[in-house]
């Protein structure tokens, strides 16, 4: 059950109240709980297996209470906050280490105070250190295999992950140590290829032949996706299906547990950002948030989000016209690499309603210049389809 007890707020309608109401020149996070639960609804009914969400993703309070409530109880970490984030604010979920890197404190820590039993690693150097510092009671260990560059927005092969030989030894290793072995890989973050899952699956099913264990665990990671403007997904029935497929032709054992790590596809669409436009020059606008802030993934992987324009002193007008949008830093750098369509009118004071801001917004914001979006407030609807 979760030890957090909800906080009574204001819940809005959607951004357009919350500009009525607040009449913001800050930042707004809104947060739209029924829409994250719909979508943790869905992969819990659709993965045929378990569900972990990765809290790197999006680690606010109110965002984990809502997935938490949907009825997602295991959670992809990374480090030790993260774990102490889920293991404290909720008593009987269960946390992962999936971070191939750690230090022997932090996997003791983890081990010892929050009771975490599933580590990730890539290396035999990674294998000892976990042996040494929890002495393997009770403990999983998940190799971490290598994957081949997919059409995805990041490659996440790139840093960590064992070649398919070194996999093999690895999980030989870890059964030989007493410990339960699984197997993980990661086919890149907004993978736009079904396939690619059956392509890693089949290279899961060598390494498995290739070792002779028998996995306790497989992970398939992430990377599930979102349509995004201009930039269509496939729907997740059809990656749901490749997985099947996939796993279909592995010859597992009847108790292993499959697992998966969805992050964006889960929370992205629960939340837009309300932010207020300060100056404009013709065709430029600057803006209270920007790459150093909540929109860093615009600037890195050069994505488009959906914006609508809000002004509640009268209608704007209905001719468009495309603008360059600047953040609030002092630093030339932080303007968005592509351009805002919006009326043609938009001028100071209006608002700016941003979708599908959920995912690597708050999670990855500076503070850079002394600006940060740190306001949330909940709503009834999320951004207009």
């Amino acid at each position: 059950m979760a030890c957090v007890q909800p906080v009574k707020q204001k819940i809005y309608a959607d951004a357009r109240a919350v500009a009525q109401a607040l009449t913001p020149s800050y930042p707004v996070y809104c947060l739209a709980p029924r829409v994250l639960e719909r979508s943790a609804r869905r992969f819990l009914e659709d993965f045929p297996g378990r569900v972990l969400y990765a809290v790197k993703c999006n680690p606010h309070p109110r965002v984990l209470t809502a997935l938490y409530d949907a009825g997602i109880h295991h959670f992809d970490t990374a480090s030790l906050p993260e774990i102490a984030q889920v293991r404290e604010a909720f008593r009987d979920a269960s946390a992962y280490f999936m971070h191939p890197v750690k230090s022997r404190a932090v996997i003791s820590m983890a081990y010892q105070a929050y009771g975490v039993k599933c580590f990730v690693i890539d290396h035999p150097a990674e294998l000892a250190k976990v042996l040494d510092a929890t002495g393997g009671e009770g403990v999983s260990i998940v190799v971490r295999l290598k994957t081949p560059k997919v059409e995805a927005l990041y490659n996440l092969s790139a840093k960590f992950g064992a070649e398919p030989a070194l996999a093999a030894e690895l999980l030989r290793q870890v059964q030989d140590d007493g410990l339960r072995p699984g197997l993980s890989f990661h086919v890149g973050s907004q993978c736009l290829s079904p396939p690619a899952y059956g392509q890693a699956l089949a290279i899961t099913g060598e390494v498995i032949d290739a070792s002779g264990v028998d996995l306790h665990i497989l992970d398939i990671g992430g990377g599930f996706p979102i349509a995004y403007p201009g930039q269509d997904a496939p729907p997740i029935d059809d990656y749901i299906a490749a997985i099947k497929k996939g796993i279909d032709g592995l010859n597992l054992r009847n108790d292993c547990v499959l697992m998966c790590e969805p992050g964006r596809a889960i929370v992205a669409n629960g939340c837009s950002l309300l932010v207020q436009v300060l100056l404009r020059k013709e065709d430029e606008i600057y803006i209270n948030d920007g790459i150093y802030g909540s929109l860093s993934e615009m600037a890195v992987a050069k994505m488009q989000l959906p914006v609508r324009l809000i002004r509640l002193d009268g209608s704007p007008g209905t001719e468009m016209a495309e603008f360059t949008v600047y953040g609030p830093t002092c630093d030339s750098v932080d303007v968005l690499p592509n351009r805002f369509r919006l009326p043609a009118d938009v001028r100071e004071d209006d608002w700016i309603e941003i979708g599908q801001i959920g995912a690597y917004s708050n999670a990855v914001a500076t503070h850079f210049n002394g600006f940060f979006a740190d306001t949330f407030v909940e709503v009834e609807n999320g951004f207009p389809a």
